[in-house]
């Protein structure tokens, strides 16, 4: 897939994250990349792995841009740094990010 890139980030959030507060990651991360045009799609879920090696990660988020030009753009964003600042530094336990260009 010439060009394409993506952008996993796995989160733990606080055990005193309330479960509207989660909801409200999801929603303002959808909102987030929609409303940049740089951002080709985007894709979460919630852990359902039964191996027991996810390490309390709950959640994964899978940004998909048109290049890594896009990545680039993306991390010092306004939106994404005010995203960041609102929904995640209040709740966040823990987070894991990969950035990679698939392979064939």
């Amino acid at each position: 897939m010439p060009g394409i890139y993506r952008h996993v980030v796995l989160f733990k959030f606080k055990d005193s994250a309330a479960k509207e507060e989660v909801e409200a990651v999801a929603k303002a991360f959808e909102a987030l990349c929609a409303g940049l045009d740089f951002v080709k799609s985007l894709e979460w879920g919630v852990n359902s792995s039964p191996e027991g090696l996810d390490e309390g990660l709950t959640h994964c988020f899978v940004v998909t841009f048109f290049d890594a030009k896009g990545r680039d753009a993306y991390l010092p964003h306004p939106h994404h740094v005010a995203f960041c600042e609102t929904y995640l530094d209040p709740i966040l336990e823990r987070v894991v990010v990969v950035d990679f260009a698939p392979a064939a």
